[in-house]
């Protein structure tokens, strides 16, 4: 087969894909495969196991205020050893393999730290490789900084980015991003045993999962992929079971997929927190202030509530909800401007989580937000946000009430199958 009829992949594996030296052997072979059934490949990989949160650990046991450029530095080196170990693997199996940093293979981003974005891929060494015949193998997570050339790391999860990212700048067939679950499924299967796996879902479908806290694919890797018309598809690299395609619009009604499906997914999110901004005054411009005090410390909110004022008091109370992880810096900027806004007193809540239901159906089906309702309160669990979207309505109840709000919906919903899906290493991704 000539390169110009061989297709070309992007191969994407997680930390619990690779979690040590018989898992990199596991995944040589199924990369060699994949070589051998005349595609190029190029494989995007995460750092082993629990390596980077080790990493992490080891930073704080030296401060707990490590430099940002100097713990991208640090973390980095997680997907550089796991992309070294993969070619050793690959060559010991008789195939060409050269690994690659982000910035070798033209990954260049923004220059924040701990959260960069990429700008551009200028694929010139990978494509070079390609033509010579090798594997090529690319440490995911990672860039260069456009501007200062420090090395960057684009957040949390965020090696399937690296992987459309590369996909579309090299023109590939597809981008299979590998987890330990079979494929995208209708919720959680350590939450629900019972839930269905997808053959397909729409952009759309897996950006409002994504977004409400579905880990089987990064958020900017499902935005990415849209934008570039990039095809996803999501496998398990523990088994050979076909998986599902993440794509462009998709046709439920096909019988392929799910017959007349009106809900696709139900998604759950434990990291979020509860701000209230109680004793707000009740005029023009008061809940602008309050939420540039937030935006000035660049922390984006996800659902907001204003209660009805009290007429007695001329006050009201503003809530909102945020990533746990900004809680403490939104609460002290909050504090900060108390006296200048005037509101009497601000409360934080962290024993909260989201459960939402996703589905291109709603907007067709009336009836969804009475199921959902109804469904929740015969599992006594009370809401207290709601927030939606044309094909997404999400609930905020009490951590505590979390699986029990998504298993609930879920056979709301009519997802529930006879069979139990399997989770093969435990995280995910």
């Amino acid at each position: 087969m000539s390169q110009s009829e061989q297709r070309r992949i992007v191969q994407k594996f997680g930390g619990s894909s690779v979690a040590d030296a018989e898992s990199i052997k596991r995944v040589a072979r199924r990369v060699l495969a994949a070589r051998d059934a005349g595609n190029q490949v190029v494989v995007v990989i995460s750092a082993m196991g629990d390596t980077t949160d080790d990493l992490m650990d080891l930073a704080l046991e030296i401060t707990q205020e490590p430099q940002a450029r100097e713990l991208d530095m640090l973390l980095t080196t997680g997907e550089r050893q796991s992309a070294a170990l993969l070619a050793m693997a690959l060559n010991d199996l008789g195939a060409p393999a050269l690994s690659y940093t982000g910035s070798q293979a033209g990954v260049i981003t923004t220059p924040q730290h701990g959260n960069a974005r990429i700008i551009d891929i200028t694929p010139g060494r990978i494509e070079s490789s390609l033509q010579a015949g090798n594997i090529v193998i690319v440490a995911g997570f990672q860039g260069v900084a456009q501007a200062t050339k420090d090395v960057t790391t684009l957040g949390r999860g965020a090696s399937d980015t690296t992987a459309v990212a590369l996909a579309a700048a090299l023109g590939a067939d597809v981008c299979e991003i590998y987890s330990d679950v079979d494929g995208v499924f209708t919720a959680d299967p350590r939450i629900v045993p019972g839930a269905r796996q997808l053959t397909k879902i729409s952009y759309d479908e897996m950006l409002e999962l994504a977004a409400c806290g579905a880990k089987i694919l990064h958020l900017r890797c499902v935005e990415y992929a849209r934008r570039e018309g990039v095809t996803i598809h999501v496998r398990s690299s523990f088994s050979d079971k076909p998986g599902t395609l993440v794509t462009g619009l998709v046709n439920y009604e096909e019988g392929n997929v799910m017959e007349d499906a009106i809900i696709s997914g139900i998604a759950h999110d434990r990291s979020e927190a509860k701000i209230t901004v109680a004793g707000v005054p009740d005029r023009p411009g008061v809940a602008a202030a309050i939420f540039d005090v937030i935006a000035e410390a660049d922390i984006n909110v996800d659902m907001i509530v204003q209660n009805v004022s009290e007429i007695a008091t001329g006050a009201t109370d503003i809530t909102f909800t945020l990533s746990m992880n900004d809680g403490a810096t939104a609460m002290a900027a909050l504090h900060n401007a108390k006296e200048a806004i005037g509101f009497a007193e601000v409360r934080y809540d962290d024993k909260i989580g989201k459960v939402s239901v996703v589905g291109v159906g709603m907007r067709t089906h009336p009836g969804v937000t009475a199921s959902f309702f109804k469904a929740l309160a015969e599992a006594d669990i009370n809401i207290s946000m709601i927030s939606t979207s044309e094909i997404r309505i999400s609930v905020v109840v009490d951590a505590a009430d979390v699986d029990a709000a998504v298993q609930a919906a879920h056979t709301a919903f009519g997802l529930d199958s006879d069979q139990e899906a399997v989770v093969y290493a435990g995280t995910g991704r």
